[in-house]
């Protein structure tokens, strides 16, 4: 995707104290309750804790949702149930007195109803409730508004696990939920490498670990999606991707195949659309439900066959809008509504980022089937804000609520040359759940590292009224490092010298490392004020961090994935923050009147920075070729050389 206009918004800075390589946000609030992500609708303490005896019963039944059941037997056998035993509701054996009863499935199913009591579950699909009951005796109760919501209400459980002595114990908690927007997830649509198989069946259990449920299968770089739109997968594709929509099943993940053929269809030729037809079954019959006609960055000037001019009139804005809305109401007409279970059907419209009324647009909203959802990327390809006014113009503009196509955090142009993009999800209003169907963030090459970003665009849509950027990084990291806090902070500290958010214009809508400016700034403000060893002192524990926090996020903890992703930002993480340390070394040399070190010191910073500045990014996923990992740029390299010229 290609765009142009820009504005510069303000960055997060996040404020963090310092103990050794531990950071934690000083807005993270103690609670005596666990953090929950997304963050629920409705979670209130409500009263003991629930203790996790050496055998657990799980009351189940035909109705209970297999992987909700599933999940929960695992994350019980994590947390001290040597032994899970599933039973039948009314089937409870005498020997069960004084173990924890774990009772999943409907909301409705009556015991489950009764173990509720007057927490109600949300009449919204893809609700649940959660209650907690500590004492005699300890129960648990999840009821799901349907099968999604049994296996969200376990998703929630998974986090409210709480260390008790050498055993565990379940928050007393009570949890009423559902997400804001129906749509929630990723669409895979960079330029570059594909992500992997192995890569793809990772993400669809990170999807359901954070209640996203949908993932678009759009790689540009895939030839059979978008050059070959023509020809069939070969065998072990197929398969491959038939294990992919299993797994995305098994989460809840709504696979979604996209075929974009726009940038060689013959609109009017019926030996194309049955092709195209025939496309789509193949997915179906590997269980897909949920089809996407992506018609994006392909231009509408020309025809790419003599019989379109002649069907639809010379090439231009209109014609084009009336051949692609002559086949996707074909498409929803005949494909869609003749295969029991399909989702209605998705597309991309050539003009996807913008809003201004044109004859494509006005010809899309007068004419295209109202059940198709159609995508929209905001105000520009790369939208540094998304609010309720311009969601609400882009319905107006189409004819129906938007589903967004959100191009962060993806890196496969230009100005992203260079980068991980690790800054939060932000500048997307609180409401935006009343004005869209939904959004997808188009995620970075690197799938471990989008994780960040992707964390918390989950977070948003399924609460976006109580989203806040502030608290959901944090979280996304210590997702990351497994809840170990020495890898969340170095992981936040590493997130910081990545935090630049560009655009296709000059100015980014999120600043590059907000943390290490204001502590730099702090620096050069004791330092010009007389206050010189002070100033090298404070700053000096950040640099050890930066230093230090590769060899920490390589350790075990983070996810594994996000150092293979990170490698080559790592290195030069190192070596500059090394050189950061060995300069202010230098300028310690130097006040204590030793120059001859400190000029040694100096040419060893000197060194370490020249090294960094040879690292490449390898292998190169992206278009980008051989090019120099960005760390901190603008901000830690400024004060090197400004360091060096005091």
């Amino acid at each position: 995707m290609s765009g142009r206009r820009i504005t510069f918004t303000a960055g997060l800075a996040l404020t963090v104290t310092l103990s050794a390589m531990t950071l934690m946000p000083a807005y993270a609030a103690r609670s005596s309750l666990p953090t929950v992500s997304p963050t629920p609708q409705s979670l209130t303490g409500g009263g003991a804790a629930a203790v996790v005896t050496r055998r657990t019963l799980v009351i189940a039944d035909g109705r209970t949702d297999p992987a909700a059941r599933d999940r929960l037997v695992r994350e019980l056998r994590a947390h001290g149930a040597g032994r899970v035993d599933i039973v039948a509701p009314g089937r409870i054996p005498a020997s069960a007195s004084g173990l924890l009863k774990v009772r999943l499935g409907p909301a409705a199913r009556p015991d489950i109803a009764r173990a509720l009591g007057d927490t109600a579950v949300p009449d919204r699909a893809e609700g649940y409730a959660l209650r907690v009951t500590g004492g005699r005796p300890d129960q648990i109760a999840l009821g799901g508004r349907d099968a999604a919501g049994q296996f969200y209400a376990v998703q929630t459980l998974r986090q409210l696990f709480v260390r008790s002595g050498g055993g565990w114990k379940v928050a007393g908690v009570q949890v009423r939920d559902f997400p804001s927007m129906p749509l929630r997830g990723t669409i895979e649509g960079f330029y570059g490498a594909p992500w992997t198989h192995a890569e793809r069946l990772d993400q669809m259990d990170f999807h359901g670990d954070v209640k996203a449920n949908t993932y678009i299968y759009a790689p540009k770089d895939d030839p059979y999606h978008r050059d070959k739109w023509r020809e069939p997968y070969p065998a072990d594709k197929l398969a491959e991707l038939g294990e992919l929509v299993a797994r995305a099943g098994a989460n809840h993940v709504r696979f979604t195949f996209a075929l974009s053929p726009g940038v060689s269809i013959c609109y009017s030729d019926p030996a194309d659309r049955a092709v195209l037809e025939q496309k789509l079954q193949a997915l179906h019959d590997l269980g897909a439900r949920a089809f996407s006609i992506p018609l994006d960055d392909i231009s509408h000037t020309r025809w790419n066959c003599a019989a379109d001019e002649t069907a639809y009139g010379p090439a231009g804005r209109t014609a084009a809008a009336r051949a692609q809305v002559d086949l996707l109401n074909d498409l929803q007409r005949d494909f869609i509504a003749g295969h029991e279970g399909a989702q209605p059907l998705q597309m991309v419209p050539t003009e996807y980022g913008d809003l201004t009324d044109t004859t494509y647009k006005q010809t899309i909203r007068a004419s295209l089937d109202p059940a198709i959802e159609v995508m929209w990327t905001g105000t520009d390809t790369v939208p540094p804000e998304i609010t309720n006014a311009q969601a609400e113009k882009a319905a107006e503009l189409f004819g129906r609520k938007v589903f967004v196509w959100d191009n962060y955090p993806v890196n496969d142009y230009g100005n992203t040359s260079g980068r991980l993009l690790l800054a939060p999800y932000d500048k997307r209003e609180r409401g935006l759940a009343a004005h869209l169907s939904g959004i997808v963030a188009n995620p970075m090459n690197q799938p471990y590292a989008s994780k960040v970003a992707v964390f918390g665009a989950a977070d948003f849509t399924w609460n976006d009224q109580a989203y806040d950027a502030r608290k959901s990084w944090p979280r996304a990291m210590a997702y990351l490092a497994g809840g170990d806090r020495a890898a969340t902070a170095a992981l936040l500290v590493f997130g910081d010298l990545e935090h630049m958010a560009p655009t296709f214009g000059g100015t980014p809508w999120q600043p590059q490392a907000p943390e290490l400016a204001t502590r730099v700034a702090g620096f050069w403000q004791a330092w010009d004020a007389g206050r010189r060893a002070a100033a090298i002192t404070a700053l000096r524990p950040y640099a050890n961090a930066i230093a230090a926090a590769p060899a920490t996020i390589r350790g075990g903890s983070v996810q594994r994935g996000f150092a293979v992703d990170a490698a080559s930002w790592l290195d030069a993480t190192e070596l500059w923050g090394r050189a950061m340390v060995t300069m202010l070394d230098s300028l310690d040399a130097r006040l204590a009147g030793d120059d001859a070190k400190a000029a040694a010191l100096l040419s060893e910073s000197r060194d370490l920075q020249r090294q960094a500045r040879a690292v490449r990014v390898t292998p190169p996923r992206n278009r980008w070729g051989s090019t120099q990992p960005q760390i901190g740029d603008g901000v830690l390299d400024v004060f090197l050389t400004e360091a060096a010229t005091r």
